[in-house]
C-alpha cells in the first residue's frame, strides 16, 4: 500500500458510501484509478466490505455483552459450528487466558439475557463454564483503524 491507497482506505473507513467523484477529489486522483484501487484493496483484503451499521437499540436490542466460555478440550470443532450457526451471536473470537472464546450478543431484556444464557448458550456443545460482562454505557465503539496503524507506526 502507498500513501495514495492510505488515503482511500481512510477516507472509506470514515464515509464508505461516498462517490467514487469526491473520493478521487479527496485523494487527488481521477475517478478512474480511484476506482481501480478500491477494486484492488478489495481483492487484497485490505477492504473486506462495505455495510450499514444498524443500531441495535431501534432493533430492540438494549442488552449488550459479552460471555466468556470454557469448554472441554475436544468440543472446539463442534463449538464453532454451532457458535457459527446461532444468530444470537454477533462475534466469536477465541481467546488466551482464563477463557476459550468470548461471545457478544444482544438482547432485548436482562430476561431475554437470562433465557439466552440458559437456554441457548450454556447448550452449546462442550460449554463447561460461562461468565457474562454486560455494557452499561458505551464511551467510543468505533475508531479509526488507518489513524491508529500511522499513530502506532512511529
Amino acid at each position: 500500500m502507498d500513501h495514495i491507497d492510505r488515503k482511500i482506505v481512510a477516507e472509506l473507513e470514515n464515509d464508505g458510501r461516498m462517490s467514487f467523484a469526491a473520493l478521487s477529489e479527496r485523494v487527488g486522483v481521477s475517478k478512474s484509478p480511484a476506482w481501480q484501487r478500491v477494486r484492488a484493496l478489495e481483492e487484497a483484503g485490505v477492504i473486506r466490505g462495505f455495510h450499514a451499521e444498524v443500531s441495535p437499540s431501534a432493533l430492540g436490542l438494549v442488552v449488550e455483552c459479552l460471555v466468556d466460555v470454557q469448554i472441554r478440550l475436544d468440543a472446539h470443532i463442534a463449538f464453532e459450528d454451532a457458535v457459527l450457526a446461532h444468530p444470537a451471536v454477533i462475534e466469536c473470537r477465541t481467546t488466551a487466558g482464563d477463557s476459550d472464546y468470548v461471545l457478544r450478543i444482544f438482547a432485548r431484556s436482562m430476561e431475554h439475557l437470562d433465557d439466552l444464557l440458559r437456554h441457548d448458550l450454556s447448550k452449546l456443545p462442550g460449554v463447561h463454564r460461562l461468565s457474562t460482562k454486560i455494557f452499561l454505557k458505551t464511551i467510543k465503539s468505533r475508531s479509526s483503524l488507518t489513524k491508529w496503524a500511522v499513530a502506532s507506526a512511529h
